[in-house]
């Protein structure tokens, strides 16, 4: 049943209306860019001109948008993109594949970033298929410096077609090497930190562990009215959204199609893979997550069952057996409580569980993973740790240089 029409955006909504033109009637894909001074969006744009075309229309929204405090150099950009960009979507749209640009120069400062963007984005895609009355389009998450495979677009409607009851996906990426060996360098550290936080988040048990990228995702536009749209994040919008969505049940990982994010340095958002490799550049080195860490989660989720055995009369200490990071996580009445509302929400372990990762989600697992780095392990080299989960998943230590570890990883990924 698809949402109201209006309610989502009484509720939620940030602007009104932008797009006068109606939609084609046969519209399943907006793939939604946002844009903050960027010096070659139209190289993004003619990626996606050059795909493979589906056999839906596709429309592709750009929001182009600076605060009211934006520095005098990225508003020059954004102007400049302005004057090239028009005449550019102009001369390229056509009825399969449509351009739009929206114009957003003075957002609120408070508000402004690439959540805030991305929002005025999706939303209008929104409406787009509200007017079409196809609450099962597509609206895809991508980058004015990205860019993709030929098949990207047609794999999407694919992929949508032989998972309906999918409700968003992630799509596989790779940030291209072909660089200087300083960057190549530095985002081979990061690439690998984001996958193996991944695999070791699955090796642990967790069942949500899906990349978070707002460049490499797409979610049905029922959903996404459902589920409140995007937020307004300067940072981290991609993770806060995709994980009101994987809860959901059926989130599935597009891997025969690939996207190729920027790996360049940059200090638009408090963090990111443009301010590691910025950071990396200046002579910090990229750590990541403890493996020690996600071996407690995966003692902790394997109790679950004797957890739910003795739910009745828990009272929130966990055995002392348990790591000390656990322990020291939960405090007893507050988990005593939460167990207690759970059991008497659910008839079944297979409900118990459900339920429980609704509460212990990807932002309490977020948490606790900071807890143990922050009070009992300490940051580790992404290296080694990635290594060491290697060897627990295959029996053997891999001795591979950096960028052969990744080579690794990218190979788990795409067998996801």
């Amino acid at each position: 049943m698809q949402p109201d029409r209006n309610s989502y955006f009484q509720r939620f909504g940030f602007c009104e209306r932008q797009i006068a033109t109606p939609p084609p009637s046969n519209l399943g894909l907006v793939v939604v860019i946002p844009c903050f001074n960027e010096p070659d969006l139209i190289g993004s744009l003619e990626s996606l001109r050059n795909c493979d075309r589906p056999a839906c229309a596709v429309e592709v929204i750009v929001v182009l948008n600076s605060s009211a405090k934006s520095s005098e150099t990225a508003r020059l950009q954004n102007q400049q993109t302005l004057q090239e960009v028009r005449p550019w979507m102009a001369v390229h749209s056509d009825p399969r594949l449509a351009f739009h640009l929206l114009h957003f120069p003075n957002l609120p400062p408070k508000q402004a970033g690439v959540g805030l963007a991305r929002k005025i984005g999706m939303d209008e895609a929104a409406r787009r298929f509200d007017d079409t009355g196809n609450g099962e389009g597509v609206m895809v998450g991508f980058d004015a410096d990205c860019r993709c495979e030929r098949n990207y677009l047609s794999c999407i409607e694919r992929h949508f077609g032989g998972h309906p009851s999918s409700p968003g996906c992630s799509i596989y990426f790779e940030h291209p090497l072909d660089t200087s060996p300083e960057i190549a360098e530095a985002i081979v550290a990061y690439e690998l930190h984001l996958r193996y936080y991944v695999q070791a988040l699955r090796f642990a048990g967790f069942p949500y562990a899906h990349h978070t990228i707002g460049s490499s995702m797409a979610v049905r536009a029922e959903i996404y009215q459902k589920q409140g749209g995007m937020n307004k994040r300067q940072a981290g919008e991609d993770f806060y959204f995709l994980h009101k969505i994987t809860p959901l049940g059926g989130f599935t990982d597009l891997t025969e199609t690939t996207v190729f994010p920027s790996p360049r340095p940059s200090d638009r958002v408090p963090f990111g893979t443009g301010k590691a490799v910025r950071g990396c550049l200046r002579g910090e080195r990229i750590l990541t997550y403890p493996l020690t860490a996600f071996l407690d989660l995966k003692q902790f989720f394997q109790h679950l069952p004797n957890l739910y055995r003795v739910r009745d009369n828990f009272g929130g200490e966990l055995p002392l057996t348990f790591p000390e990071a656990i322990r020291g996580f939960f405090k007893p009445e507050a988990f005593a409580s939460a167990v207690k509302e759970i059991s008497q929400n659910t008839s079944s372990e297979l409900a118990f569980r459900k339920r429980f990762f609704h509460w212990f989600d990807a932002f309490q697992t977020m948490k606790f993973l900071h807890y143990a780095r922050d009070h009992f392990y300490g940051a580790k080299d992404v290296a080694e740790e990635s290594r060491q989960l290697l060897r627990l998943k295959f029996g053997a230590l891999v001795e591979a240089p950096m960028w052969e570890l990744l080579r690794i990883y990218r190979d788990l990924d795409r067998k996801a």
